[in-house]
């Protein structure tokens, strides 16, 4: 059964009532709406029938609204003012194309977020509408034009386009490494307080992952603060609670700044990465493409960029690449 059916007013008299209610006069009402007086007063008296209530006191030729019709006219004017609102962006839009850009919360708050205006700036005419999540079938729904997922690139029924590799370095700040004691190589890490994604996504790399990787065969790396939320992990960083570990392109501004540097040397570079997807039965539209070509050059851009500064961001060491 539906559930608003039978607690619904008709919606001619509501749009009647706003008004006579508005201007307290049936006559206004009338004139404001191009019908007659009757029909006013009659509407109105069927509404008050629908709910059981006086929402006007009479006298004679004069209606005043009752203390429950107050009540009532802030709600139907406040329904009525979103449903118009609804229909003008619904009308405005009709046939425009818009971009329903879904990824995951990393992504979207510490790498795409800050290029929204710019996005923006550069498709004007395109509306776009940002989904943040770390669902898989929320960034992959029918509704979304493409998703920026992290992976390997391989979606079965999607194709995906490479945005930037995954590649992955511990990072602190100045104050922790003033404050936390030696830190020269990764084996000195065992003894630091490393900060730990717990994450859904068995792909995201850990701490024990990227030891081994850097010749530490049995790691002691499972004491730490533990947080489930990677933006929140890389603020923990910031604020001096531990080593964390840092993926490129998302804590780049970071390390441009300051907040962040890079320890120790080494960087695992792994076959996953972030990937532009998009499903194979809707191909993208060419706003879409457009969109898509700007935030891999942009990612490229930056990446080269990072990679001059590499040196002077690491404490005292060069970068060892693996």
């Amino acid at each position: 059964m539906n559930r608003f059916r039978p607690h619904l007013p008709p919606l001619d008299a509501l749009v009647l009532f706003e008004a006579a209610a508005r201007l307290e006069n049936f006559s206004a009402a009338a004139r404001e709406l191009n019908i007659s007086q009757s029909a006013v007063s009659q509407q109105v008296k069927l509404l008050e029938d629908r709910v059981r209530v006086d929402l006007f006191a009479r006298d004679g030729r004069r209606v005043k609204l009752t203390h429950l019709g107050k009540e009532y006219q802030t709600v139907v004017t406040r329904a009525l003012g979103m449903v118009a609102d609804a229909t003008r962006e619904l009308r405005s839009t009709r046939g425009r194309k818009r971009i329903t850009l879904a990824a995951d919360q990393s992504i979207a708050w510490m790498w795409l977020m800050k290029r929204m205006p710019v996005i923006q700036k550069h498709h004007p005419a395109v509306p776009i509408r940002l989904i943040a999540s770390d669902s898989l079938a929320d960034c992959l729904s029918p509704q979304v034009t493409m998703g920026i997922l992290h992976g390997s690139g391989d979606w079965p029924g999607y194709d995906s386009r490479l945005l930037f590799p995954e590649e992955v370095f511990p990072v602190c700040s100045p104050d922790y490494l003033r404050n936390a004691g030696p830190l020269r190589n990764a084996a000195d890490l065992q003894n630091h307080n490393l900060l730990h994604l717990e994450d859904d996504q068995w792909q995201w790399m850990n701490w024990r992952v990227w030891m081994t990787e850097n010749g530490l065969t049995d790691p002691n790396s499972q004491h730490g603060l533990v947080i489930n939320n990677y933006p929140l992990l890389i603020e923990a960083a910031k604020s001096g609670q531990g080593v964390a570990l840092g993926w490129r392109n998302l804590i780049d501004e970071a390390l441009a700044s300051g907040e962040l540097l890079r320890p120790v040397p080494g960087t695992v570079r792994t076959e996953a990465g972030y990937h532009i997807v998009w499903s194979q039965e809707r191909p993208l539209p060419e706003e879409a493409v457009q969109l898509a070509d700007w935030l891999a050059a942009e990612a490229a851009a930056e990446r080269a960029l990072a990679a001059t500064h590499d040196t002077g961001r690491t404490n005292a060491h060069p970068v060892e690449e693996d």
